[in-house]
């Protein structure tokens, strides 16, 4: 899997532009998160997809030709922190709601939402930690689940590493076609 941090102009169509290049060049996004920066006019995507070193290199080269894109970070060789967030909604009797509560706490969950039937729990993590969650919540009947996808930043002081579309054409590789 390839994770690339993309901030865009905060626009209307920018979305749409950005996901229909990479359904464009055959290519399937596993993941994709979209939220406010620390800058009003500045969105971050982050893209998840499962492609090879030289298909990362087309993707995050075609992202730097659309007109609205402003950096594009490939950060799947760089130390980062990437979470997912899950809200999964569980049948809940009187005999297991304890049970469910402390496998919740076990996972570092919380419960948001309590009904007399089912219980809401929150996770935060690794990708694997929420599916391990998941799985340990199934035989207790999953009556619904709402997941975000990953959300990457790296680590360190600074924003991620900044490479400028020159950085990218000097980079070319003749096996690459770059048009877009």
């Amino acid at each position: 899997m390839n994770t690339f941090v993309v901030l865009v102009e905060n626009v209307p169509g920018v979305l749409t532009r950005v996901a229909s290049l990479v359904r464009r060049r055959g290519f399937n996004i596993e993941s994709l998160t979209v939220g406010h920066t620390e800058t009003d006019e500045v969105s971050r995507m982050t893209i998840v997809i499962d492609t090879d070193d030289l298909g990362a290199r087309r993707v995050e080269a075609h992202l730097y030709k659309l007109l609205n894109v402003l950096r594009v970070d490939h950060i799947s060789a760089q130390t980062a922190v990437l979470r997912d967030l899950a809200l999964i909604k569980v049948s809940a009797t009187p005999e297991t709601r304890a049970q469910i509560m402390q496998l919740t706490q076990v996972f570092r969950a919380r419960v948001v939402d309590v009904s007399p039937t089912s219980l809401m729990i929150e996770t935060t993590g690794t990708e694997d930690k929420v599916d391990s969650l998941i799985e340990v919540l199934r035989p207790y009947g999953i009556l619904e689940m709402a997941r975000t996808g990953r959300v990457a930043m790296a680590r360190g002081t600074g924003p991620t590493r900044t490479q400028t579309y020159e950085d990218v054409e000097a980079t070319e590789d003749s096996n690459v076609s770059y048009s877009v």
